[in-house]
């Protein structure tokens, strides 16, 4: 990770940037990705060129770091991710989180599409992440730890932090969209959740269904990083609709909520502006 940073700023000195420190790492995902185009006196460097970066196939994840200025400030945006059923160890989900942070961001914004587990919520909406449910049956700390990076036990008992959730709300309610709040549940995928897994996860309290985020956000937590989550509701969870669930259709609907995120994430980074 260390070694991914050090290429973003040797590639950007050598484009004649001035030195960018970011003060916040955005991670745009599936269909969200338009956010960057917005990014000013950018260094955007494919993923396949930094030291360590899993690369994802998935459609809708263009696969880029971008540098540069929005909204008036730093920021570093992880366009698209990698996932753990693409067969990417759990692992190297952490190096883009940590590249973030060795870039010298303080906090991150993670973003991702998501099924809707609650009728008052419906596709198109934005949800604001209180907490989460790991169902993925991975740690990306498992293994030795690496006590530099951060401590061998990491506490998330506000892994989701308060402050920047108010922040998001702010903007959100400043920019006139509706933002919800929520448990976002993770499973590994890439088969959508049966009915009956559907309302088990109600039961769990969950309140929105995913295959992301939950690494990150625990990579975030150890490295150090202020953590804010919004998931773009794509649809209704299996048996709580008429649709039939495909990745196509998620992208359709995430093209819908897309352009309320990136007014709200527009509107948040402006007021981080130094």
């Amino acid at each position: 990770m260390t070694a991914a940073a050090e290429l973003v700023r040797e590639r950007a000195a050598a484009e004649g940037r001035e030195p960018i420190t970011p003060r916040v790492g955005l991670v745009l995902g599936s269909g969200l990705g338009g956010l960057a185009d917005a990014v000013t006196d950018a260094v955007a460097i494919p993923y396949a060129e930094l030291p360590g970066f899993p690369v994802g196939s998935v459609v809708g994840h263009a696969g880029r770091l971008v540098l540069g200025t929005l909204a008036g400030t730093p920021v570093v945006v992880l366009q698209g991710r990698a996932h753990l059923y693409e067969g990417v160890p759990v692992s190297d989900l952490a190096v883009p989180v940590r590249t973030v942070r060795a870039l010298g961001a303080e906090s991150i914004v993670l973003t991702n599409a998501a099924g809707s587990l609650r009728g008052d919520v419906t596709p198109g909406q934005l949800m604001a992440l209180t907490d989460h449910i790991n169902m993925m049956g991975a740690n990306p700390l498992m293994g030795p730890n690496d006590d530099e990076l951060g401590p061998r036990f990491v506490g998330l008992g506000e892994a989701y932090d308060p402050g920047l959730r108010a922040a998001l709300h702010a903007a959100a309610d400043a920019e006139g969209v509706a933002l919800a709040e929520g448990v976002y549940l993770a499973v590994a995928g890439p088969s959508f959740e049966t009915p009956a897994e559907i309302r088990a996860f109600r039961i769990l309290g969950a309140d929105a269904v995913g295959m992301s985020t939950v690494p990150e956000v625990i990579v975030a937590r150890h490295a150090g990083l202020r953590v804010a989550a919004v998931s773009a509701i794509t649809n209704l969870a299996e048996g709580l609709g008429d649709e039939v669930l495909s990745h196509e259709h998620t992208l359709v609907n995430a093209e819908v909520a897309a352009a309320d995120l990136q007014r709200v994430l527009t509107r948040f980074v402006a007021e981080l502006a130094p």
